[in-house]
């Protein structure tokens, strides 16, 4: 009884929050500030004149050999600015949505999305220098984990001498998880330096194969299934599901609406499946796990719950990505147990 009175407070504080975060998806707005007629009307004049107020705008400057300037001056950029796809009208969009949120703030009113992202101030050539940072931060650490998984498995504890494999059944379910988790974390970093067609797709598709495939490994692991057969089973549905999400994203509409929600759906599901493993088998590390899983259903809340951007370049995904990073570091040593 008194084993069963000490899990509930932990079950019942990740469920409240699941279910806070579901609601938070629930309640995304859709972006209103494209949709403003003076933003709309300063575009329109910027892609005229090439200019807004005193600002010249250098992608829509005409040039001398009187080809079309969006055209002309995109193939003249640097390729390291070629891949962008910063154009006349993407840079009159940024310099009008940042000029009209200027005009909002002195207003006394709150930021609101652009074609669905948030206002946020650039550095250099990158979009999101928060956002890109930090998702690079954690790719590194991800990359240091993964090798420091492999270390340990082939070069400090036993392996079978008749087949030099690893005594541990899942480590090359963990080896799939920590690539797909690499290239996620890389898509995420390309796509906070630069929102363009094929980055987006890059990085939503890579997101969503990584989760559906955490939410497998969750499954096989807490209940500790070791059979091939009992592997297909449970991997099967959820392979197909999360391939035809992929599927539909790229090939009939890239919804991201929706994809939020079945990310959602498919990461609460997986932390609360590894906390209700580590307290029900009384692991050794189960606070630490539990640590993670709350702090990941946290996470997964105030990504959902897409905070309004502050100073420019810290807005809900930023947050999100700050609160991975410990998260990353703890997760490190629960997977080498």
């Amino acid at each position: 009884m008194g084993r069963g009175r000490g899990r509930r407070p932990w079950l019942l504080l990740l469920l409240g929050l699941a279910v806070a975060a579901a609601f938070a998806v629930a309640a995304v707005d859709a972006s209103e500030g494209d949709a403003d007629p003076l933003y709309k009307a300063c575009v329109e004049e910027c892609q005229k004149t090439g200019s807004l107020k005193e600002t010249s705008v250098k992608h829509c400057m005409a040039p001398t050999d009187g080809q079309p300037a969006d055209k002309s001056w995109y193939t003249q950029e640097p390729l390291y600015l070629q891949w962008k796809e910063w154009n006349c009208k993407s840079e009159c969009r940024y310099h009008c949505m940042m000029e009209r949120e200027k005009e909002r703030k002195e207003l006394g009113l709150q930021p609101v999305k652009y074609h669905g992202k948030w206002p946020l101030t650039r550095a250099s050539v990158f979009e999101e220098p928060l956002s890109a940072a930090l998702s690079a931060l954690i790719l590194v650490l991800q990359f240091n984990g993964w090798l420091s998984f492999f270390l340990l498995l082939y070069y400090k504890l036993p392996l079978r001498p008749e087949t030099h494999k690893t005594y541990y059944e899942y480590t090359g379910l963990w080896h799939i998880y920590g690539l797909l988790a690499m290239n996620s974390w890389f898509w995420s970093a390309i796509y906070h330096s630069c929102d363009t067609f094929w980055t987006e797709k890059l990085y939503f598709s890579s997101a969503a194969a990584f989760l559906g495939y955490s939410l497998i490994l969750a499954i096989l692991r807490s209940l500790n299934l070791r059979d091939e057969a009992s592997r297909v089973m449970v991997a099967a549905p959820i392979l197909a599901f999360v391939t035809t999400h992929i599927l539909y994203l790229n090939f009939y509409e890239l919804d991201k609406g929706l994809n939020m929600k079945v990310c959602t759906a498919i990461s609460v599901a997986q932390f609360l499946l590894w906390a209700l493993w580590a307290v029900m088998t009384r692991h050794p590390s189960r606070l630490k796990v539990i640590f993670v899983a709350i702090g990941g259903v946290v996470s997964v809340f105030l990504e959902a719950y897409d905070i309004p951007p502050k100073w420019g370049y810290v807005d809900g995904r930023a947050i999100c990505l700050a609160v991975a990073i410990p998260l990353r570091t703890s997760a490190i040593t629960k997977k080498t147990r």
